[in-house]
């Protein structure tokens, strides 16, 4: 596989990488275990400073990282703008709640026949992280600020098509403060990981990607007995129940479907309307979707970009062209566009059945599934019959059916009456085919924590001290 920026408007290779040699990566995990050693010995505060820095280079060098990562993979510069300003505040956040969060937790003493009883929280040693070019900062930071704030080092392997975004990311980790190998940029492709994942340094690895690439980490991680975070991605349901604001609805709609030119995780791309208010969504819906403007992305102007790779266009073309040869209906778009870059229009397309590709399948792009359905209880059989259950909506007035959504929707984000996205302050991830534990807020901090239970007895043993003030 090439290591390369591939600018998807044009299809014009920009730079290319060659890829890491056995020995190459052998000093980079080296690196990495050495500055574990290292920075499992410094305390929260000094991570916390190097952590703030961080957010401080990210918020200076916004334009140019956002730049680098819309000639990469296609997304909005505005988008762009926006998500190295998330990523600096999600710095923020971990410096600022670390402590917090890996403070002992105290346990009730006398029920275990103890002095003192307490929960820890200590680092395990370098993480491997296995990254997707879809949000090519947002999608390592969320990963990388709490691991390093924990103490933990990072071993990154992003996907091939962003190198320069990878090599930023340790480059601002260095240039923050932290030591050399404390976060480090592997550019290598799929079949190193194996090798890197195999090695008795590298403790637990995380993956943000296909079911496929879950399978085969995890598979080697069972082998290796260590700890692995899946985000397999999703087909979210996105719920419109006849109570609903119709408008508002529609206008959400347009956004979760085609934010990041319709090439996320958490994009709603199965639209569930009740048939009472079916026809009307629909029609605004379309409208909305209509109205996008697609062109250079570095145009303020433009909604929706190029998709980021030539596979992942035709990809969602073959998907529209099986379901309209099978016979459902495209109210808006559905044809390719004749000219040079990666390029697909905002779609939607209606009259879908079982057989067709995308009543099962995720459609990464710009294109909805529009589904009718006639109650509550069919809305929530259609909702959960995939095998992915990572994000979902649910658009209902009525209180007694947003209860029951918030139970009943399988997936591991609920979001009602609004747009389902990510937040440092709550934990983040799936069920089913779209993976396993979770990212984000405390949880996510903890995943990659040995959680220590430490047990003291006898009346002449003075207290033991906080982690708070411990290096780990």
């Amino acid at each position: 596989m090439s290591i390369a920026t591939t600018n998807p408007s044009t299809g014009q290779v920009l730079k290319s990488y060659d890829p890491m040699s056995a020995e190459q990566i052998d000093a980079a995990i080296e690196r990495a275990d050495l500055a574990y050693r290292q920075l499992r010995g410094t305390t929260i505060e000094q991570r916390a400073g190097w952590m703030n820095a961080a957010a401080d280079l990210l918020d200076a060098e916004r334009d140019e990282i956002a730049r680098i990562m819309t000639t990469e993979m296609g997304k909005t510069y505005a988008a762009a703008k926006a998500e190295v300003t998330k990523c600096a505040a999600a710095c923020r956040f971990y410096a600022g709640h670390a402590a917090a969060y890996l403070a002992d937790e105290p346990a009730d003493a006398a029920a275990v026949k103890a002095r003192q009883a307490f929960i820890r929280y200590q680092p395990i040693g370098p993480v491997l992280a296995v990254m997707p070019w879809n949000f090519p900062l947002w999608q390592v930071m969320r990963f990388a600020a709490p691991a390093l704030m924990a103490g933990n080092t990072g071993l990154l392997k992003h996907a091939s098509n962003v190198p320069q975004t990878a090599l930023l990311l340790e480059d601002l980790f260095r240039r923050a403060g932290f030591a050399e190998g404390a976060f480090t940029t592997l550019l290598v492709g799929s079949d190193a990981v194996d090798t890197i994942l195999s090695d008795p340094r590298v403790r637990a690895a995380t993956l943000t990607g296909s079911e496929g690439a879950g399978r085969s980490i995890a598979q080697i991680a069972g082998r290796e007995l260590k700890k692995t975070v899946l985000e397999l991605g999703g087909s979210d349901p996105f719920v419109v129940m006849p109570s609903a604001d119709l408008d508002r609805a529609a206008q959400v709609a347009t956004t979760a479907r085609c934010q990041n030119n319709g090439q996320s995780c958490i994009a709603a791309k199965r639209f569930i309307v009740h048939t009472d208010v079916f026809d009307a969504f629909a029609e605004k819906f379309a409208a909305a979707m209509a109205a996008l403007r697609v062109g250079d992305p570095m145009d303020d102007g433009t909604d929706v970009g190029p998709l980021a790779t030539e596979r992942g266009r035709d990809e969602v073309n073959g998907q529209v062209r099986d379901a309209v040869e099978n016979g459902a209906t495209v109210l808006v778009g559905g044809e390719q566009p004749d000219q040079d870059g990666w390029w697909y229009p905002p779609t939607v397309v209606t009259d879908l059945t079982p057989e067709m590709r995308m009543w099962r399948e995720e459609v990464f792009g710009p294109v909805a599934g529009l589904f009718r359905v006639s109650s509550y209880e069919e809305a929530i059989e259609v909702a959960n019959g995939t095998s992915f259950g990572l994000g979902s909506n649910a658009w209902t007035q009525d209180p007694d059916e947003q209860r029951r959504f918030a139970t009943d929707l399988d997936a591991g984000n609920v979001f009602i009456n609004g747009m389902t996205t990510s937040f440092p302050e709550l934990p983040f991830g799936g069920v089913k085919n779209s993976g396993y534990g979770r990212e984000l807020s405390a949880l996510g901090m903890r995943e990659f924590c040995n959680t220590k239970t430490v047990w003291v007895g006898g009346d002449d043993i003075g207290p033991v001290g906080s982690a708070g003030a411990h290096a780990e």
